[in-house]
């Protein structure tokens, strides 16, 4: 009774978030190149053979840049709203297209795919869960505000992405324009540490084993900060930081609210960059 997950990438740079079981996976976002999903899969051990769709959470370009050429590739499905796929600009084969609606629930195999609403600048925005095997993956990011969608969902998660944008005296002391500074702050720009963390405090299952914080600011945030933040409040849940650099390690998530880091196959191409 468990899932695979694992961020690929988490940032403005662009995000791609992997969730599996043993048979199939889907990927939420393409915000990185087809060449860098499959490098990062691969130094991860994931295969490209398991992923049967991608689910587009909406047009921003850090999540949709890789989308067009990964799904081209392998004929994978594409899952995206009318309004989401008109504001987004990409062309893709009309076969693959299909759209969703919310709180629709998606079948990807042994997956189920459950989209919610979220506020955030964008034309449809939306943010999923995923649940396999009676485990339940929250992919929670670019919301500007913990609406009673994100509560209720997050509720239910064994594991999730959450998003952790920006430090507020960083971004205040920062040297960007006032007008973006306001955007980010907005109800329907990106979450604060604080604003994810009273989220967490206060809506976290007892069972929710792991929580990946997603979606940092690469000039507002850092790291450190955030983990220490998080980690005084963890008690049982696992706190990880996603990288905009790299991949995370892929964990093992289990409905008995425990968790397994899996152990990486070193590939030929990471021996030959050491």
């Amino acid at each position: 009774m468990s899932l695979f997950i694992s961020s690929l990438n988490s940032g403005s740079n662009g995000n791609c978030y992997y969730v599996g079981n043993n048979n199939e996976a889907v990927l939420v976002d393409v915000g990185i190149s087809c060449k860098e999903v499959e490098k990062r899969m691969l130094r991860s051990n994931l295969s490209m053979d398991k992923v049967k769709a991608i689910f587009i959470s909406h047009e921003h370009s850090d999540h949709i840049k890789g989308v067009q050429v990964l799904s081209k590739k392998y004929k994978l499905p594409v899952y995206i709203t009318p309004t989401t796929l008109n504001n987004s600009h990409l062309v893709l084969d009309s076969v693959l297209v299909n759209t969703f609606n919310g709180y629709e629930s998606i079948k990807i195999g042994e997956l189920t795919v459950i989209p919610f609403p979220k506020l955030h600048d964008a034309s449809d925005p939306f943010s999923f869960i995923v649940e396999g095997n009676g485990t339940k993956i929250g992919v929670i990011t670019d919301i500007g505000s913990a609406c009673p969608h994100v509560i209720e969902n997050f509720k239910q998660c064994h594991a999730a992405f959450l998003e952790a944008n920006y430090d507020d005296g960083l971004l205040e002391s920062g040297y960007y324009p006032y007008y973006l500074k306001q955007r980010i702050k907005s109800d329907r720009g990106h979450l604060s540490n604080k604003q994810a963390l009273e989220l967490f405090i206060n809506h976290k299952p007892e069972f929710m084993s792991l929580v990946i914080l997603s979606h940092l600011s690469k000039d507002n945030n850092c790291p450190i900060l955030v983990n220490e933040l998080f980690s005084k409040h963890a008690l049982q849940t696992k706190v990880i930081v996603a990288s905009r650099l790299q991949e995370t390690e892929v964990f093992h998530v289990k409905n008995s609210g425990t968790i397994e880091t899996m152990i990486k196959l070193q590939s030929a191409l990471q021996t030959s960059l050491l």
